[in-house]
């Protein structure tokens, strides 16, 4: 079941929506990051059911309570890539809120798309068990500041991505290089935004965006095993 609430920042409240898997818990957390046209066009009521339905509790806060999508896109944009800012006090503040929850088992994960992708691949030193962003549009010139200390990372790509082309080799070698447990798929005939259920406009698709519905399966049966086998061990 969904709810939408007021979550506490420490800059302020925050908008949010919580899904509740079926049964009875505990259920591990997984804070999912909205990509950067948000709420619907972005597909997330279908993938705020998907992670619930799969047993996990979710919130999704909306990065764009203050001000909406137009007036914050830049702040939140900008923040995701030099690594501080709000958006990451909010995300935190999403984190605190599941594990704070009685329903939750303490362990916790990040799910990201896009923009969204970029703070769950930066999130990933930040107290989470598990990070799944996909084509997280987080410059691979940072990967070099991403921890040894990271929790573990399932990450999909696109190799007809053109915002991130080579992107997922060089993930791979900086996690590797850092020792952090990884699992890294580029999929041949996936561009950006492979997993957004809502189809790309014409331009967009020839530009190498669109949704991918085959790769799209495959991504979230490695994410969901990924997430099984390192967010189940506190429950």
């Amino acid at each position: 079941m969904d709810n939408q609430i007021t979550l506490a920042t420490p800059q302020g409240p925050i908008q949010g929506t919580v899904a509740t898997p079926d049964g009875t818990g505990p259920w591990p957390g997984v804070v999912i990051v909205h990509d950067i046209v948000a709420a619907r066009r972005g597909g997330m009521p279908e993938i705020i059911d998907r992670v619930a339905n799969a047993g996990y509790l979710v919130i999704a806060p909306d990065l764009y309570s203050r001000g909406g999508p137009l007036r914050c896109v830049t702040r939140v944009v900008t923040e995701m890539r030099r690594g501080y800012g709000r958006s990451y006090d909010d995300l935190a503040s999403a984190r605190s809120y599941l594990v704070s929850h009685p329903q939750c088992s303490g362990a916790t994960g990040i799910i990201g798309f896009c923009m969204g992708g970029g703070f769950a691949l930066a999130m990933a030193s930040n107290g989470f068990d598990a990070s799944a962003p996909f084509y997280p549009s987080l410059p691979p010139s940072a990967y070099g500041d991403i921890s040894g200390g990271a929790c573990p990372v399932v990450a999909s790509f696109g190799r007809r991505d053109p915002l991130l082309r080579g992107a997922g080799p060089r993930l791979r070698d900086a996690l590797g290089d850092r020792g952090v447990v990884h699992d890294i798929k580029t999929y041949p005939d996936s561009g950006h935004a492979f997993a957004n259920p809502h189809p790309a406009a014409p331009l967009l698709r020839v530009l190498g965006f669109g949704h991918n519905p085959t790769d799209t399966e495959d991504a979230w049966n490695r994410v969901f095993t990924f997430f099984d086998k390192h967010l189940n061990t506190r429950a």
